[in-house]
């Protein structure tokens, strides 16, 4: 017996309209934050957004497609009946939504064995959803998505962004002093997600961080692929997760940079 592919139209569609739901959810909270808690420490912050967010999502997922897996970063876990996992993350810059600093998104993924099958990131801020189909480009708000390329390390716009703990925040400070002098400038804009989206529209040249979580970069990821860019791990400070993501050239260039 032969399985049908994945509707990955479909897929997308599910994903974007989830994406917005819980974009609204959002924004109907903005300014008003309750429920504040931290998890991995002290500047590692969750709130009641977080979690309205994720349940909303979870919902309009298994309302259509009850067999697939889930892997939320608020919890939502269940091992998948389909072939196909949804890995959410339903407010990437929860720092910014604190401070009511408007950079901050919803991002959906579904996943198969082969990895990432479809992606949305939406931001509500803005209204602006970025798309991606394994296989199929890179979009937002329906339009072409392609990454700067070439690049030289000196005209180099890098993204990054520091992990929880005193200690590797030390060791990230010091590869990005390092790194500086080297490239054109850093932006710190405090949404994985979004850094991706951003490198895949030519926004930003290049992201880097290390202990970034797997729904950080799910749908984001594959949407810089997908626009063009190389997407390797990276262990410099010994995190259990880090990603280098840029055009080939700015790759390269950049591989050897971070390592000093």
């Amino acid at each position: 017996m032969t399985t049908a592919p994945p509707d990955t139209a479909a897929l997308l569609d599910l994903a974007m309209r989830a994406a917005r739901a819980a974009g609204a959810e959002l924004l109907r909270r903005y300014g008003n934050v309750e429920g504040l808690d931290t998890k991995s420490s002290a500047t590692d912050p969750v709130s009641d957004a977080d979690r309205a967010s994720e349940v909303l999502i979870v919902r309009m997922l298994l309302d259509e497609r009850p067999d697939d897996g889930l892997i939320g970063e608020e919890g939502a876990s269940r091992p998948s009946g389909s072939g196909i996992t949804w890995v959410i993350d339903p407010l990437d810059g929860t720092v910014n939504y604190l401070y009511e600093l408007d950079n901050f998104s919803v991002s959906i993924a579904a996943e198969d064995l082969d990895g990432g099958l479809v992606g949305a990131v939406y931001d509500p801020v803005m209204d602006r959803m970025y798309t991606a189909v394994r296989g199929g480009g890179a979009f937002v708000d329906g339009r072409p998505l392609l990454v700067n390329e070439p690049v030289s390390l000196d005209r180099a716009l890098l993204a990054t962004g520091f992990g929880y703990g005193a200690e590797r925040r030390a060791a990230q400070g010091a590869i990005i002093g390092r790194l500086l002098p080297q490239i054109r400038d850093i932006r710190r804009v405090g949404s994985a997600a979004l850094n991706l989206c951003e490198v895949a529209g030519g926004r930003l040249d290049a992201f880097w961080e290390e202990g970034v979580q797997h729904w950080d970069v799910a749908a984001g990821g594959l949407i810089a692929v997908e626009a063009g860019a190389l997407m390797t791990t990276s262990s410099l400070t010994d995190a259990p997760t880090g990603w280098l993501v840029a055009g080939p050239s700015l790759h390269a260039a950049l591989t050897t940079a971070l390592a000093g």
